[in-house]
């Protein structure tokens, strides 16, 4: 009967309820069969429903004294398998723990003196022992714990790791993979013996160790793992050295100090992984090339041309370090010429410098990418060297490509050609050394918010990079930090979604850009971009007047707020000014497939104030020009509402957005003050990183949605990212939500887009 109800809560889950008084019961039987079966039909009742699992935590007691009971029973051979007693029921009570101490002190220090019993007096001889273990460290680790319970279950991994069946060891790999970001000190303790398994004869065994190596790097063993993963690197099969190479950059940067060892790493691993080096890695290293002091430039230029002579015959199997090496020694050809010696490297002549070319451009083992770089990179050495017979040997051989069957490398002689021979005077100026690059938006120095460096030199605005205190209104930006209405209008592109301007209507995540302006005669102008807008907003044809000159401040910083862009749905824009009060910008435009988006029909326009001040710029759209609004009640209408998230809960319901490649992304709806309150959260489950992790949420018109930061940015395996959401309606719909996610896995974009629906019924309060 109970395997009965398990099959049917499993098919039909909301008849649930009608098990639920005879369930509780099962625990009382004597009949292993019968403990089974109840233990599974309650597993699968808390895993559907989370009023289910809140009804079921006060079992844990019932389940602890099940469990100590088969620990200290004598032998039963009735259940005795190995010499343990009945071990099917013990794994699937263990199970069962796990899923009601998740996240519940009282419940994880109600079994933490079991589950150490467990850990302890359990037989390892047998694989049915090392089973039990498997299933309580697994326990261990996903409740709240104490931290010597922790380290007991690391180091029974650990002793997975040495035993002589290798299905265990992967095991424990993986599993320490899996919760090495709950106790990473302990599982240091471990790192010679998840070396060791590097060198395993086993692929299987040998990725997982690799992955784990690079989760335990840190600042203080960046340098002796790198060696030991450097050497795995050089033997690996091919399968393994693309990834492998990336994730060395991606440390080396994040962890190392030292520029030179950097370099010295970079050059290690370019040489090592050959034609398996990703483009991610060529680029990364010319980054750090390019930033680095001018000495450490002449010393990485000379060690990589002591690298191309080391590998004089195999060219086609090296060629990312061969284009590494060619970009540096044209780029500092000078540098290199003028240095000190080497202790091992020979400073090189220009002539030697040359020929190095000549053989490159000339032999078919190169490729013509990289030969393109060459061929450019000749071009810029030519100013750098002082011979005059070097200067011209440069020139010929730059000319010589003029009738080169491939149209790329002759367009690039033909280029440089005419360079040479009639605008030899500006060759210097033209062909100069690069500036050093910035990272102008996020890069991995960025706060727990998701944000990043913002250079402010930047031409470049991404409107849907995530942020912190920001609001987003109507699809212009507020914020905390300075800007006005900017000229770069172009970038709404980004905001509408790329190529369709319905893709992206509505997303309102936090952002840390800002639009610059420029200002004549003391007043706010924008540039002939806004025509750009203006088509971008419907092929409008009615004339743009100046925006207000002055923005009074808002009575608040924002808080990562975010409204609606459906609005935006009439026949033209149009900006006025008004002389008194706060200034407004009145207009519509027709979006085509905005309506489309969400089914949403506008039947009237609407008019929103713009309230300014510390980069605060919001458009207003209608055919009336809205009244003045006192600045501190806007900001108090804002974020009034959110003191009363606790009180008056009714309902909540919880909601699968996207369960796909290891990412569960779930939402959490509960009505509260007259609001519907959703909180997000991410857990990342793969055995990846995800980085650059982006939550962004679209609402029909009817719906007013205000956005939090998010925790974070980075999803490490089994990391966890939340967000708070808040939506009121202005009358009576069925909330539906579109949901882009967007992260990089291993370095590569993944977008996910998706909708949903099913949330509890609408609040009918809206925001003041």
């Amino acid at each position: 009967a109970a395997l009965c109800a398990f099959r049917i809560i499993k098919r039909v889950p909301e008849l649930m309820e009608i098990f639920l008084p005879a369930t509780r019961s099962l625990l009382n039987e004597k009949n292993h069969g019968i403990l089974i079966a109840g233990v599974t039909l309650i597993t699968e009742m808390c895993e559907k429903s989370q009023d289910t699992l809140n009804h079921f935590k006060k079992i844990v007691p019932n389940l602890v004294r099940i469990l100590k009971n088969l620990i200290l029973a004598g032998y039963s051979p009735e259940h005795d398998v190995s010499g343990v007693s009945d071990p099917f029921l013990q794994v699937k009570i263990l199970r069962l723990l796990r899923i009601l101490g998740h996240n519940d002190p009282d419940a994880s220090e109600a079994m933490n003196d079991i589950l150490a019993q467990v850990a302890t007096n359990t037989e390892t001889s047998k694989n049915v022992g090392n089973t039990i273990l498997y299933e309580t460290v697994l326990s261990i680790m996903d409740i709240k714990s104490e931290g010597g319970l922790r380290v007991l279950a690391v180091n029974i991994l650990g002793r997975f790791l040495l035993n002589s069946d290798k299905n265990i060891r992967y095991v424990a790999l993986n599993t320490l993979l899996r919760t090495v970001h709950a106790d990473i000190s302990a599982v240091q303790r471990h790192r010679s013996t998840i070396l060791e398994c590097l060198k395993d004869p086993d692929v299987s065994i040998r990725r997982r160790a690799m992955e784990l190596s690079f989760a335990l790097i840190n600042s203080q063993n960046i340098r002796a793992m790198s060696k030991e993963l450097l050497i795995f690197l050089e033997k690996a099969d091919a399968e393994f050295k693309a990834q492998c190479s990336s994730r060395m950059v991606h440390v080396a940067e994040r962890y190392s100090s030292s520029i030179r060892w950097r370099l010295d790493t970079l050059l290690s691993v370019l040489v090592a992984a050959g034609n398996y080096v990703r483009d991610d890695v060529v680029s990364s290293t010319i980054q750090l090339i390019l930033n680095s002091p001018p000495e450490e430039q002449a010393y990485i230029g000379l060690r990589l041309w002591d690298s191309l002579h080391n590998i004089t015959n195999s060219y086609e199997d090296k060629q990312p370090l061969l284009q590494v090496a060619i970009w540096t020694i044209g780029e500092y050809g000078d540098l290199m010429l003028s240095s000190e010696r080497l202790e091992d490297v020979e400073i090189p002549a220009e002539s030697e410098l040359v020929d190095l070319y000549q053989k490159l451009l000339w032999t078919t083992s190169v490729s013509t990418t990289s030969k393109q770089y060459a061929l450019v990179s000749l071009a810029k050495l030519s100013t750098r060297i002082h011979t005059t017979e070097e200067e011209l040997r440069a020139k010929q051989i730059v000319e010589a490509f003029g009738t080169h069957l491939h149209i790329d490398l002759q367009q690039r002689g033909v280029e440089f050609s005419q360079l040479f021979r009639d605008y030899s005077h500006l060759r210097p100026a033209l062909l100069e050394k690069m500036p050093k690059l910035q990272k102008s938006l996020t890069n991995g120095n960025g706060d727990g918010n998701g944000g990043g460096i913002f250079d402010e030199n930047s031409s470049g605005i991404d409107l849907i990079e995530s942020g912190g205190d920001e609001m987003e209104i109507g699809g212009l930006l507020t914020g905390s930090s300075e800007g006005k209405l900017g000229s770069n209008t172009n970038a709404l592109l980004d905001l509408l979604g790329g190529d369709d301007p319905a893709d992206g209507l509505g997303l309102v995540p936090p952002t840390n850009s800002i639009i610059p302006t420029t200002t004549t005669n003391g007043k706010t102008s924008s540039n002939s971009n806004t025509q750009d807008l203006l088509d971008l907003l419907g092929g409008l044809d009615m004339p743009v007047s100046t925006p207000p000159a002055a923005i009074p401040p808002l009575g608040g910083t924002g808080g990562g707020v975010g409204l609606d862009l459906n609005c935006l749905n009439d026949n033209s824009i149009k900006s006025t000014t008004t002389t008194t009060g706060a200034p407004t910008v009145t207009g519509s435009s027709s979006f085509g497939g905005l309506d489309n988006l969400l089914n949403s029909n506008l039947t009237s326009p609407t008019t929103l104030p713009i309230v300014g001040g510390g980069g605060i710029v919001s458009p207003t759209l209608g055919t009336t020009t809205a009244p003045i609004i006192n600045n501190s009640s806007v900001a108090n209408s804002l974020f009034s509402d959110f003191s009363s998230i606790n009180n008056n809960e009714e309902h909540s319901k919880t909601l699968t957005a996207l369960d796909k490649n290891g990412l569960l992304v779930q939402l959490l709806a509960k009505n509260s003050g007259g609001c519907l309150q959703i909180v997000m959260t991410a857990v990342n489950n793969s055995l990846s990183t995800l980085e650059q992790y982006l939550f962004q949420a679209a609402v029909p018109r009817s719906f007013t949605l205000q956005m939090l930061s998010p925790s974070g940015s980075a999803l490490p395996p089994g990391g966890t990212i939340t967000q708070e959401m808040r939506i009121s309606s202005t009358a009576k719909a069925t909330l539906r939500m579109r949901l882009r996610i967007s992260y990089q896995c291993d370095g590569n974009p993944v977008l996910e887009q998706t909708e949903l629906s099913g949330f509890p019924e609408d609040p009918t309060t809206p925001l003041e």
